[in-house]
């Protein structure tokens, strides 16, 4: 199959969404390993690619997988993989050497429950914490967290184009039900989506610096197989590519300059929904599966003529403090559903300095509409 020249209709998956998103954006390398509830990523780029003159590879491991990822990108090709909890675990070195190599790649975690092989066919939405803090050491990392098949999508082309632009590995954090759940896409036409491509380096190939951060932080890039010929390693190392294990001014530079990285595209990164704010007394702050059920809360409250706001948060790192301090000002109740034990519940009430009430549920069920709405009237009596 050929990418379609116009705009399209199609009834698909969440998880097809994202191939016909990483298609779009690009993407012409995926290496993976099967597993449930991800393998339909994994299955749709292996019938995507190869008409496009792209590459498909089914790896051994998800340790491989990551790592041929990483060699695609610095080949120049832009790479994809896919994986839930389990995968995502294995992931997690090879993840850290794309952070401190500055390797753009995109990682898709289709959540399940855990720990360990947990629920495979059931959502969750316990990795999280971990798609931030699943690398040792302080790392820069882009998480976003798309609730319907549209936002796989929209935010897979925003993936690729936010790690082209930055250098910063990102992570698409979906669940079991948004990615196997079938909806209506409005697929655009390719000159309708924006397509960043990394910026490349115009000095002489004896002159170029492959870590020197431009004005942005970022570095500019060269392609392989030309006359640029340079070092990369996952080390502390110098401009120039080298290992400097034992120096701590250049660690101090050279990790500065990579977390700072998060802080000058905050704006481009953070990225939300608002529904229903205006005049809303009651804020509910969600992500993922759990926003498609607050949408539904804030429509049946708003049948009885109560105003209740959805803020659905679309980029979760780095976490968009102003923009949640922002929304919770005027509200006097916050409702925040999760699908775990409580992870971002924390940012969000650091964020707001409010009161924030956890909705958790970590069964492999959905919270429902119901829930939401029985928790906002116990809250506000």
């Amino acid at each position: 199959m050929n990418m379609a020249t116009q705009k399209t209709v199609r009834f698909m998956q969440g998880n097809e969404a994202v191939v016909e998103g990483a298609i779009m954006a690009g993407c012409r390398f995926f290496a993976g390993y099967p597993i449930t509830p991800a393998s339909e990523i994994t299955e749709g780029m292996s019938v995507r690619l190869p008409p496009l003159g792209g590459v498909f590879l089914q790896m051994e491991d998800e340790i491989a997988s990551m790592g041929a990822v990483i060699g695609a990108s610095m080949g120049g090709m832009k790479a994809l993989t896919a994986t839930s909890g389990p995968g995502f675990s294995l992931k997690q070195e090879n993840i850290g050497v794309a952070c401190a190599m500055e390797i753009p790649c995109v990682i898709v975690d289709v959540m399940r429950g855990g720990p360990a092989s947990g629920m495979s066919t059931l959502p969750m939405q316990s990795d999280v914490m971990q798609a931030r803090w699943g690398c040792h050491g302080d790392h820069p990392i882009i998480v976003l967290a798309p609730a319907t098949v549209e936002d796989c999508f929209h935010l897979t082309v925003k993936a690729f184009n936010l790690s082209e632009k930055t250098r910063i590995p990102v992570i698409i954090a979906s669940d079991a039900l948004v990615g196997h759940v079938r909806e209506r896409v409005e697929i655009p036409a390719p000159e309708d989506v924006p397509v960043f491509n990394r910026r490349k380096t115009t000095v002489p190939p004896e002159d170029y610096l492959p870590f020197h951060g431009e004005e942005d932080g970022v570095p500019l890039w060269a392609d392989r197989g030309t006359a640029y010929r340079y070092h990369m390693c996952s080390n502390c190392h110098t401009e120039k590519g080298f290992p400097a294990d034992s120096n701590s001014a250049v660690m101090e530079k050279l990790l500065g300059r990579l977390l700072k990285k998060m802080e000058t595209f905050e704006e481009d990164i953070t990225t939300y929904k608002a529904y229903n704010t205006d005049g809303a007394d009651t804020l509910v702050i969600a992500y993922g599966s759990c926003a498609r059920s607050a949408f539904e809360a804030s429509d049946r409250l708003a049948a009885e003529g109560k105003k209740v706001g959805v803020l659905q948060l679309m980029s979760l790192w780095p976490f968009p403090e102003k923009l949640v301090h922002r929304f919770c000002e005027g509200a006097s109740t916050i409702i925040f559903p999760e699908m775990n034990s409580g992870q971002m519940i924390k940012e969000a009430r650091l964020a707001a300095n409010k009161t924030i009430h956890g909705l958790n549920r970590f069964d492999g069920k959905i919270i429902h509409p119901q829930q939401i709405i029985d928790k906002i009237r116990e809250v506000s009596r």
